[in-house]
C-alpha cells in the first residue's frame, strides 16, 4: 500500500505563494488517512462476523439434523468396532428340542510370548511349567533365548491360569481374547456334537470351526453373522439322552461288551431323539484320532452310524413282511422248517430243532433262519433286492452328521440265490444300527419310508409307501409276539406294550476271513407301544457274554434286550407316554359268582 505524504511539497510551495497556513494541509491529510484507516478497521470485522455467522449456521444445521435423524431412528445398542477384525469367531448355539444348551460359546483368553520383551526367560519357564505341567521347560528356554519374535504357549486357558501367569510379572507373555467352543454336558451326545477347534488365528481372534459331527456337518450355517443368534435345535431330547446314556453303560458293563450303540426315533417324523454310542468321549477335549488298530477301538467311532455290522434275526421282519405284501404267504401259512436245510455244500440250521414246520407267526416268533430262508427263495434276489433299496440299505445313512456319509452298507458282489437265503437273516449284508432303526420306523408307521434326522421341528414328508398298512399291522402283531411268547421275552415292560425283534449275529474276523466262535453283536429292534407305535429303539451290544448263569450266554434274549427293556422303562414316562393296561384275552376272561 502506497502511503500519502502528509506535507506534499507541492501543495506546501503553492500554499505559501498565496499566504495559507501549510500545517493546514497537514492536519487535513491526516483526518483523512485516519478514516480511512476507520473504515477499512470496520469492513474487516464485518467480514470476519459474516464468516463466524455462517460457520455457527452450518454448525447448528449439522447438530439438528443429526438429532432429527436420531429422533426419528430405532434405539440399538452401541457395538465396538475393530477396523480390520477379518476373523469371525461367532458361532451359534446348539441346543436341544426343549432349548436347552447342547453347545455354546465360552470367552476366554490364549497365552502366547515376544521373546524380545522377556526380562527372565529362566524364571519365566520354571513358572509356566509350574502352572501348565504339559509344557516342556528345556525347549521354553530354547524358544526364549532364541530368534524367535512370537510364540503360542497355550491357545486357550482358564481364568485361574489367566491369573497365575499374571502373577509371574514377565512383560514378554501376553494374553489374547478368545471365544472357544463350550459343551457343558460333557461327553452327553458327543458322538453327534462331534467337536470343534480353532481354525485362523490371530492374536486378537480365533475363527471357531467344526471337526466332527454335526460340528462339522452344519459348519456353515453355524459360522453364518447373519444368523449367529439362531441356534441349531435338534431332534434330541438332553433328559432321554442322558437316561439313555446311562442305562447303556451300565448295560455295557453287566453284559461284559466291548461297545454298544443305542437309537430311540420318532416312526412318523424319523426325528432322533436319543442316540449313543460307547464308549464316547468329552468333546471339550476331544482325543486325537487313532492311527493304527482297529477303528471300532478308539471311542471317537460311532457304532451307531459308522460301525456296519451283519445284524442277524432282526432282517427276518423285511423277508417276512415283503412275502405277506407280495400275497406269498399269511400270517398262518405253514413253512418247512426241516433243519439243517441243505444247498449245494453249504448247510443252514436253526438254533433249535423247531420240528417239521412252522407258521409265518412263528418263523418270526421263533427265529427260524430255515424258515425264512425258504421263505427269501418264494421271493427271489431280485426282488428282495428292490425292497430292501426301498427300505434304504442300498446307500449310506441321510443323517446330518459327516460320519454318516461312509456308514454305506457292505453288500455281496454277487447277489445269488445263496446270498438272499442268508440275507433274509441277517448275513451276508452289513450295515448301521441307523439304517435298521429307520426301517423299523417305516414297518411301525404303516409302511412309509422314514428318513432320519437330528434337526426338530423340519416339516415331516411322507415317503414312499413301501408296504401296505395291514402288512405293517400283520409284522406288528408278530413283533408283539416276539416279547410276549419268543425270544425276547424280556423285554416286556408293564403298560407299555413292546414289539421287536432279536438278533444275534456271529463277528466275522478283521483278517482272514471266517467267523469268532465266540464274538458275537446282538441286536433289539423294538417298537412301542405295539398296537401304537410311537418310537422305535434299536440297542446293540459289541461282544457281549452274560455271566450270570453255569455258561456264558451270547444271544440278544440275553444281552441286548434286557439292556433295552431298562431303556424304555426309563425314558417312556420321560417322553409324556402313559403306561395302558392291556385288553385281556376275551377268552380267558370267566364270569364267576359273587
Amino acid at each position: 500500500m502506497i502511503r500519502t505524504p502528509l506535507r506534499p511539497l507541492a501543495r506546501i510551495l503553492e500554499a505559501r505563494s498565496r499566504g495559507e497556513n501549510p500545517d493546514a494541509i497537514e492536519r487535513e491529510n491526516i483526518r483523512l488517512r485516519h478514516e480511512e484507516m476507520r473504515d477499512r478497521a470496520r469492513r474487516r470485522a464485518e467480514g470476519r462476523l459474516l464468516v463466524l455467522a455462517v460457520f455457527f449456521f452450518c454448525a447448528f444445521s449439522l447438530v439438528g439434523g443429526r438429532m432429527a435423524v436420531l429422533a426419528q431412528s430405532e434405539p440399538g445398542e452401541p457395538r465396538t468396532s475393530v477396523a480390520g477384525a477379518s476373523i469371525l469367531a461367532q458361532r451359534a448355539d446348539i441346543v436341544d428340542r426343549e432349548g436347552r444348551i447342547l453347545a455354546t460359546n465360552f470367552d476366554t483368553h490364549s497365552l502366547y510370548a515376544q521373546p524380545r520383551d522377556m526380562i527372565d526367560p529362566d524364571h519365566a519357564a520354571d513358572k509356566l511349567v509350574e502352572i501348565f505341567p504339559d509344557l516342556d521347560r528345556a525347549r521354553l528356554i530354547r524358544d526364549f533365548t532364541g530368534t524367535r519374535k512370537f510364540l503360542w504357549i497355550k491357545k486357550k486357558i482358564s481364568p485361574e491360569q489367566q491369573q497365575a501367569v499374571h502373577d509371574i510379572g514377565e512383560p514378554g507373555l501376553l494374553f489374547g481374547p478368545r471365544e472357544m467352543r463350550l459343551y457343558p454336558n460333557g461327553s452327553l451326545a458327543a458322538h453327534v456334537l462331534g467337536g470343534a477347534s480353532f481354525g485362523r488365528e490371530g492374536v486378537h481372534a480365533a475363527e471357531v470351526v467344526g471337526v466332527a459331527g454335526i460340528e462339522k456337518y452344519f459348519d456353515e450355517r453355524l459360522r453364518d453373522p447373519a444368523r449367529a443368534h439362531q441356534p441349531l435345535t435338534l431332534s434330541l431330547d438332553l433328559s432321554v439322552q442322558a437316561a439313555m446314556e446311562r442305562v447303556l453303560h451300565g448295560g455295557m458293563k453287566i453284559m461284559n461288551a466291548k461297545g454298544a450303540a443305542g437309537i430311540l426315533m420318532e416312526v412318523d417324523t424319523g426325528e432322533v431323539v436319543a442316540v449313543a454310542s460307547l464308549p464316547d468321549f468329552d468333546p471339550n477335549d476331544r482325543p486325537a484320532a487313532p492311527t493304527e488298530g482297529n477303528p471300532d477301538d478308539s471311542p471317537l467311532f460311532n457304532r451307531a452310524v459308522q460301525g456296519v455290522y451283519e445284524l442277524g434275526s432282526v432282517f427276518k421282519v423285511f423277508a417276512v413282511s415283503q412275502a405277506l405284501e407280495l400275497g406269498l404267504v399269511n400270517p398262518d401259512t405253514m413253512i418247512n422248517t426241516q433243519s439243517p436245510m441243505q444247498w449245494g455244500k453249504f448247510r443252514i440250521r436253526d438254533f433249535r430243532n423247531y420240528g417239521p414246520e412252522l407258521s409265518v407267526t412263528k418263523v418270526i416268533v421263533k427265529s427260524s433262519n430255515v424258515g425264512t430262508a425258504r421263505i427269501a427263495m418264494d421271493i427271489g434276489a431280485a426282488r428282495q433286492r428292490d425292497f430292501l433299496d426301498k427300505l434304504g440299505f442300498m446307500q449310506a445313512s441321510p443323517l446330518e452328521i459327516t460320519e454318516a456319509s461312509g456308514s454305506a452298507p457292505l453288500l455281496p458282489k454277487n447277489w445269488s440265490e445263496l446270498s438272499t437265503m442268508t440275507i433274509s437273516y441277517g448275513h451276508g449284508l452289513s450295515t448301521s444300527p441307523m439304517h435298521l432303526a429307520a426301517a423299523y420306523a417305516t414297518i411301525a408307521n404303516g409302511g412309509r419310508r422314514v428318513t432320519p434326522t437330528l434337526v426338530h421341528g423340519a416339516t415331516p414328508t411322507l415317503g414312499e409307501r413301501v408296504i401296505s398298512e395291514t402288512t405293517a399291522d400283520a409284522m406288528r402283531h408278530m413283533m408283539r409276539k416276539v416279547v410276549s411268547e419268543g425270544t425276547a421275552s424280556f423285554g416286556e415292560v408293564a403298560g407299555y406294550a413292546v414289539g421287536g425283534k432279536t438278533g444275534t449275529a456271529d463277528k466275522p474276523k478283521a483278517r482272514g476271513g471266517g467267523y469268532y466262535d465266540d464274538k458275537v453283536i446282538a441286536t433289539f429292534a423294538s417298537i412301542f407301544p405295539a398296537h401304537d407305535p410311537k418310537y422305535v429303539l434299536v440297542v446293540t451290544l459289541d461282544e457281549p457274554v452274560e455271566t450270570s448263569g453255569d455258561e456264558p450266554r451270547r444271544t440278544a434274549g440275553w444281552t441286548a434286550v434286557p439292556v433295552a427293556a431298562e431303556i424304555i422303562r426309563r425314558v417312556a414316562p420321560l417322553m409324556g407316554l402313559r403306561p395302558e393296561i392291556e385288553p385281556a384275552d376275551l377268552a380267558a376272561i370267566r364270569r364267576t359268582s359273587n
